[in-house]
């Protein structure tokens, strides 16, 4: 079970636009990519597979760019990490064979319970949850005593 690089990008340039949701008004990928530290031609690539999965949409003109397709606290990480990498890598089924001896079946029974709680953890933990998470990480290290 690794975040792969595509996923955390992804997760990144959503949190971006989660943290602008209230403002209403759409982000320029260069904008996303220097905030993030995202290289702008893969962020392109990216938000274009988000936007097929209906997770962002696009506007043109002048003042275009990319907002959220719903709000902040109605998508969880499970669904950005399928939207981007087409799967869900955490829920791939091991394939049983019925030959498999006693050890391995409850090695394999332990993986898929580890397998089945992150999906759980990914699924219940929304984009509002990371901005929310992020506010009070960047309080607590902005905060100083006299």
């Amino acid at each position: 079970m690794e975040l792969s690089l595509k996923s955390e990008y992804a997760i990144l340039a959503m949190l971006e636009l989660a943290n602008h949701f209230a403002i209403d008004q759409p982000l320029q990928i260069r904008q996303i990519a220097t905030q993030q530290n995202i290289p702008d031609r893969y962020l392109e690539q990216l938000l274009a597979t988000l936007k097929r999965q209906g997770l962002v949409k696009s506007q043109r003109g002048a003042k275009g760019g990319y907002i959220l397709a719903r709000a902040p606290w109605e998508i969880s990480l499970l669904e950005i990490i399928r939207g981007i990498e087409g799967y869900d890598p955490i829920s791939e089924k091991n394939s049983k064979s019925g030959n498999d001896s006693a050890s391995l079946s409850v090695i394999l029974e332990v993986w898929e319970a580890a397998q089945k709680s992150a999906s759980n953890v990914l699924d219940g933990c929304t984009l509002k949850d990371l901005c929310d998470r992020q506010r009070q990480r960047q309080i607590a290290t902005t905060m100083y005593y006299i």
